[in-house]
């Protein structure tokens, strides 16, 4: 009755709210079928690509109103940056190396940051399948989900200058992650030089001789050009890049169960296509760039023997410091124990 009784301004002042009320309800329900996903991965790359096919799969069964939003390139930072916005909620979810998932759980980095302990891409699988349920565990307890898990190629050393031999190195100046302060100092103990910086920062760094070598995989070498200023490559396998789909738990738990289940397979089968086209894409990649001036270099077992030199004073180095000790004492263990198996 007392709505009854309102002037007639009341009540159309009364709806207008009312009608506000339930425009800013359909509006924030929109922005909650909102997934922003982050990579420094290039634009209509393989990788790129999958993360469209998630994106695809993802609002067929969210519904009419869904946006998913890939950000390639780069665009929302480093992989460290998009940690942080993870976080705080402007990214849901992220398609990361192990340098940006580290900064989620840190033994993620037995995977990558054991250089020249992965003779080929069976052991990486093996060892990354036996330690699969506890670290999807492990980022499960820091509040994201691992969808989908990938890699990208083996870490070659491309420079300015022709170099065989660890030594030669020594006389140059390194790319270095700028979110891996501990890797820049057993460099520096060694006698190396980094230069920590941004993925986005490599090219024009390269360009002006601020730095003179860039570990990269032969792929991302060619999709950015780096191969064009740095024409010679190392081809030692130092290690694999290796990386995953997260994404944040908060908005894998907003998601419904056939959400969730649509969204899963799409992603078990991102990650399977990435794994096996990206390890064609290595050879691939290095042809392509050898017709266009790559010069490419390998070792002789004297040279290949001073790389495992190397190796082997890196490993204490980096145990407890880039890989907790427990989770590198564990890899070794799984290694120790294909490699049995296929000795027998």
């Amino acid at each position: 009755m007392r709505w009854m009784q309102m002037p007639v301004w009341k009540k159309c002042a009364s709806a207008a709210l009312l009608g506000c009320m339930v425009l800013s309800a359909s509006w924030t329900q929109a922005a909650e079928k909102s997934l922003r996903i982050g990579s420094l991965v290039p634009k209509n790359s393989l990788y790129h690509r999958q993360l469209l096919d998630i994106a695809e799969s993802w609002r067929t069964a969210q519904g009419a109103g869904a946006k998913y939003l890939v950000y390639p390139d780069g665009s929302q930072g480093g992989e460290a940056e998009m940690a942080r916005r993870m976080r705080i909620g402007q990214l849901q979810g992220a398609l990361l190396s192990v340098v940006g998932l580290r900064e989620i759980e840190p033994s993620i980095a037995a995977l990558q940051s054991m250089p020249l302990l992965f003779r080929n891409w069976e052991e990486v699988d093996y060892v990354r399948e036996k330690m699969r349920p506890a670290m999807e565990k492990k980022f499960l307890d820091k509040g994201f989900v691992v969808l989908a898990w990938g890699d990208a190629g083996w870490v070659r050393f491309f420079s300015k200058e022709a170099a065989v031999r660890p030594d030669d190195y020594k006389r140059m100046k390194f790319f270095a992650w700028g979110s891996e302060p501990d890797q820049q100092a057993i460099m520096k103990s060694l006698g190396y030089t980094p230069v920590p910086l941004e993925t986005t920062d490599i090219l024009p760094a390269i360009q002006t001789g601020m730095i003179n070598v860039v570990p990269s995989t032969p792929y991302f070498a060619l999709a950015t050009q780096i191969y064009n200023t740095a024409p010679h490559m190392l081809e030692i396998n130092w290690a694999p890049i290796v990386g995953a789909l997260v994404v944040t738990r908060k908005a894998w738990e907003d998601m419904s169960p056939d959400v969730q289940q649509a969204v899963r397979a799409a992603s078990d089968n991102a990650g399977a296509q990435i794994r096996t086209k990206a390890r064609q894409e290595v050879e691939e990649a290095v042809e392509a760039m050898k017709k266009r001036g790559l010069t490419v270099h390998k070792t002789n077992a004297e040279q290949m023997k001073e790389w495992n030199d190397l190796a082997d004073k890196l490993y204490p180095r980096i145990r407890g410091t880039m890989v907790p000790a427990e989770t590198f004492d564990e890899v070794m263990a799984h290694i120790k124990t294909y490699r049995a198996g296929k000795s027998k």
